[in-house]
């Protein structure tokens, strides 16, 4: 026998060697894995990716409590707040999210859509720091603070996703409701509805911001006096022209008290062209967001590291199932004998 044949011969009986027991290949494959989670770590595919902009409402009655949260009643903006933290995470990368305020009659955005993966510190924080002490005003005027956020936002190419209760203080004249037809339809987006269908109590607070009761019927107004009425004069118990164009007697109402306004939120929705959804909890307004019409498809990095390291885990599994085995019966053999020598 040359020294090639030699050579050949030894090789063979060395991986015939190698290769008889099935661990060897296990390690193998599992080293292959291994490096295929390194060297391919991400794959481009297609994917739905979202430029959403959250417009929270912090006027006072957001302060209301009429959510659960890990077995306690928190406030409607504590509990939007928290969810909109929880949702960060549950969006693609290369997603974005801006965040706006409204209160009053107008929004302001505190910063334009940032990526959320890269920006998830600087986004979550800036979630956790609203607070309903950063209005500029008392008022609460929801058509027209939706109107100026489509003003806004028309022109950016993000998609409004605008949370509030629909309570609106003082109530709006009805002849001055607001018209969206100059922006219906140029912006893409979803009306959240938060809160509860019950009436709750409107939490009061002091000068210095500490809790101070609730809100009552003398506290609030129960109409709008702003303008011309929309009632006819005739009707108008005390009526002057000048000096009481609303009329001079008390009205009596129930504004000191608040719960989700879900029939004027969906004619608002319809109005200006964007969907109504009512916020219960951090799956639903998942799957609200989830709309087709606010997703962007585009080649996306997927992290792919899960699939060659799962199988190496399973390669790894494979090598020591057979001592495991002879643990786990040499263990309970142990344990026998230990129950038969105590009885």
């Amino acid at each position: 026998m040359d020294d090639r044949a030699r050579i050949s011969t030894g090789i063979a009986l060395t991986v015939n060697t190698v290769f008889k027991d099935y661990r060897t290949g296990c390690l193998l494959l599992a080293l292959v894995a291994m490096l295929l989670l390194f060297l391919r770590p991400v794959e481009p595919q297609k994917s739905p990716v979202y430029n959403l902009t959250f417009i929270v409402d912090i006027t006072r009655s957001m302060n209301a409590a009429d959510y659960q949260q890990d077995s306690q009643t928190v406030s409607r903006l504590q509990f939007v707040k928290q969810t909109l933290r929880e949702l960060l995470v549950k969006l693609p990368c290369q997603s974005k999210v801006g965040l706006g305020l409204f209160t009053e009659r107008r929004s302001t955005l505190l910063f334009e859509p940032l990526e959320v993966c890269s920006s998830y510190t600087e986004i979550d924080t800036a979630l956790s720091k609203i607070d309903w002490r950063m209005a500029w005003a008392a008022d609460s005027n929801i058509g027209k603070g939706l109107l100026s956020t489509l003003e806004m936002l028309k022109d950016s190419g993000s998609s409004v996703i605008f949370m509030t209760d629909g309570q609106e203080a003082p109530p709006v004249n009805p002849r001055y409701q607001s018209d969206f037809s100059a922006v219906k339809g140029k912006v893409k987006g979803i009306v959240i509805g938060v809160g509860g269908l019950a009436a709750v109590p409107i939490p009061k607070f002091d000068s210095q911001g500490e809790p101070a009761g609730f809100y009552t019927a003398d506290d609030v107004p129960h109409r709008s006096s702003f303008g011309e009425s929309n009632l006819d004069p005739s009707q108008i118990e005390g009526y002057n022209a000048r000096n009481a164009p609303f009329g001079s007697a008390n009205i009596a109402g129930s504004e000191h008290l608040s719960a989700l306004q879900e029939t004027y939120l969906q004619k608002l929705a319809a109005e200006s062209g964007l969907d109504y959804a009512r916020l219960s909890d951090l799956d639903q307004l998942n799957q609200a967001l989830q709309n087709p019409k606010l997703a962007i498809t585009k080649m996306v990095d997927i992290d792919v590291r899960s699939q060659p390291a799962l199988f190496a885990l399973l390669m790894l599994c494979l090598v020591y199932w057979p001592t495991s085995l002879k643990f786990c019966k040499a263990f309970l053999q142990q344990l026998s004998r230990l129950r038969q020598s105590h009885t």
